[in-house]
């Protein structure tokens, strides 16, 4: 018997929001994951047993908790994180893991931060909706991407209402719109030399300002954001054509195939041509 479930959300670009890994697990005792960071937020939601969640705080600490059925747990991007099954009592749980430039704006209204990882419903028939929801997208994992997105603004919109540390945030300011631009403007313009003033200029907005809003609101730096753009494409086109590496470097904003090369080891652990090899 099937004893877990992971899908993968393909490549398409939708920016407030979209899935990227989901599935479920029953644990084997012991079981764990970590220490790890991940790049994207992910959340479990604990369906039955126990376990250990070791968070690593904004300044450094580690906070243990102890969970069980109808808690969950987040765990931010470029965070820290180990999480273990009891021995007696192994947990399984759903989970999902998710970004966009909505996302921080969504996980605080349910009172979710990297300070604040733990996550109770109101009442636990509120826990049993929340989990068969996310365990829709496995269910459902041929269904179109248009769909499972939808199904995620969904689910978070639960996540909030149920929340037993729900909280009401000031609606977007005018500057958002500018930062969602910016994506916009990077996603369309990765593939050539691409400053990080000429983006906050095209925004109007002072630079300073610009990058700060930014890593606010995407959880990354304009930088950072425009080198995962990049090798993002990289990794696709590494994928799904035969192109030499030096074109594929070159199409990706890196004129200088070393650099590329480097860049593309620090994200992917891998070179572009061992990476290419396993997953070709």
């Amino acid at each position: 018997m099937k004893n877990h479930f992971h899908g993968i959300f393909p490549n398409d670009n939708y920016l407030d929001l979209r899935p990227y890994q989901y599935g479920w697990e029953t644990c084997v005792p012991l079981h764990s994951f970590g220490p790890f960071i991940r790049n994207h937020y992910l959340f479990h939601y604990i369906i039955s047993g126990r376990g250990t969640l070791y968070s690593h705080a904004a300044n450094g600490e580690i906070h243990e908790y102890q969970l069980g059925a109808n808690q969950g747990f987040l765990i931010c991007p470029g965070q820290i994180n180990l999480y273990t099954a009891d021995a007696e009592q192994p947990w399984k749980y759903v989970w999902l893991e998710f970004d966009g430039m909505r996302v921080k704006e969504f996980l605080l209204k349910a009172g979710l931060t990297q300070d604040h990882p733990i996550y109770r419903t109101q009442t636990n028939e509120q826990g049993l909706q929340l989990q068969e929801h996310m365990l829709y997208f496995s269910a459902n994992s041929a269904k179109s991407s248009l769909h499972l997105v939808g199904q995620l603004f969904l689910f978070l919109d639960e996540l909030i209402e149920f929340s037993a540390n729900h909280q009401e945030l000031e609606e977007t300011k005018e500057h958002d719109y500018y930062i969602h631009e910016a994506v916009i403007y990077i996603q369309q313009n990765y593939q050539r030399d691409l400053s990080v003033d000429e983006v906050a200029n095209f925004c109007k907005l002072n630079r300073n300002y610009f990058s700060r809003r930014f890593k606010e609101l995407i959880g990354s730096t304009p930088q950072e954001f425009l080198i995962q753009q990049r090798l993002t494409k990289a990794a696709e086109l590494l994928k799904i054509t035969n192109q030499p590496i030096k074109n594929i470097a070159i199409q990706c904003g890196y004129p200088n195939q070393l650099h590329f090369s480097q860049s593309f080891k620090k994200h992917y652990g891998l070179s572009p041509r061992e990476w290419r090899k396993e997953n070709s």
